[in-house]
C-alpha cells in the first residue's frame, strides 16, 4: 500500500533525512521519498505490519507536523 503524508516543518535536506531515517526505520515499511519542496512523503508499507497513524505518529516523534 502507498500513502502520501503531508508534513510541515521541515526547512532543509536535513529535515527531510531526518523524516526519512525515522519512516525507513519502522518494520513494515518498504520505501519512503520524502519532498522538501512538495512538504511529503510518499510511503510504501504493508498494512500488516504498520499503519498510517504509526506512520504519522514516528514522524511527530521526529519533531515534524503532520498535516491531516
Amino acid at each position: 500500500m502507498e500513502q502520501v503524508i503531508g508534513i510541515e516543518g521541515m526547512s532543509c535536506g536535513g529535515c527531510a533525512a531526518s523524516v526519512e531515517r525515522a519512516l525507513k526505520a519502522m518494520t513494515g515499511v518498504q520505501t519512503v521519498a520524502v519532498d522538501l519542496a512538495a512538504r511529503n512523503a510518499t510511503v510504501a508499507y504493508d498494512p500488516a505490519l504498520v499503519d498510517v497513524t504509526q506512520l504519522k505518529q514516528a514522524i511527530e516523534e521526529a519533531g515534524y507536523d503532520v498535516v491531516a
